[in-house]
């Protein structure tokens, strides 16, 4: 993730930083911009942690709910009190996430004592939320997300094998009903995917090279040949951007 090779602005001149907020508050524009532009690493980390999964900038709602967030912060923030601004500012980007979440999710509220479950950051004792409700959010939030991009990855999957002519109904139908056999066929996708010349000659010809392929993987073209079409779709997963379905075969193996 390309985050965590960024330099976190929160290492920064702290002092810098307050000055910064001052002037923001007593309307210096560019003063609020250099606060934003330096810590757009800081926000997107945030952001990513309290998400759990990498967030980019112009592509995730996630990344300008931070941003809003963090000049929430700047306006804000009091700085007459003994708190660092960051610790203030990662407070409110987590809130306001976990907003988004329990909305996007539709979650029904529940009658809970959520104060008994209440967890405090250990660096960071102005960071405390509850914690259980916010775990439900994200949690269903995240799995909301998973299931829509399987769904989408399903659809793209059917489109790439009617190009091999083969439906997803009939992989349904073919495929290997004992473990041990898909895992032979997931592991021969899993060669065809890491050799260049098998898989070039697959996603040129639309086919499989058979009798190469006999020979490589010690198996026979019979069997392969009957199990084509599954190790073609296999081959598919794990050589295209199918992210999801491609954690089904990695457990399988």
């Amino acid at each position: 993730m390309r985050f965590l090779f960024q330099k976190d602005s929160s290492e920064g001149d702290v002092a810098n930083c307050g000055q910064l907020v001052l002037e923001a508050q007593s309307g210096n524009s560019m003063a609020r911009e250099n606060l934003i532009k330096s810590y757009t690493p800081f926000i997107l980390k945030t952001a990513s942690k309290v998400s759990g999964r990498y967030i980019r900038m112009g592509e995730d709602d996630e990344a300008s709910i931070g941003l809003m967030a963090f000049n929430e912060a700047i306006d804000c923030f009091d700085t007459g009190k003994n708190t660092s601004f960051l610790s203030f500012a990662e407070t409110v980007i987590k809130r306001r996430l976990i907003d988004h979440f329990r909305k996007e999710s539709a979650l029904e509220k529940k009658v809970v004592p959520l104060s008994s479950f209440e967890e405090e950051d250990d660096e960071n004792p102005a960071s405390t939320y509850y914690y259980l409700e916010a775990k439900q959010s994200v949690e269903e939030f995240q799995q909301k997300t998973a299931a829509a991009e399987r769904k989408e990855e399903i659809v793209l999957l059917t489109g790439k094998l009617k190009e091999f002519g083969i439906t997803f109904q009939e992989l349904v139908e073919v495929s290997p009903k004992h473990e041990d056999a898909r895992v032979r066929a997931m592991e021969v996708a899993k060669i065809i995917a890491g050799d260049n010349y098998l898989k070039t000659y697959l996603l040129t010809k639309k086919e499989l090279p058979l009798k190469l392929l006999a020979q490589k993987v010690g198996i026979s073209r019979k069997t392969l040949e009957r199990q084509r079409k599954y190790i073609i779709a296999i081959t598919l997963i794990l050589i295209d951007d199918f992210d999801h379905l491609r954690q089904y075969i990695v457990k399988a193996l």
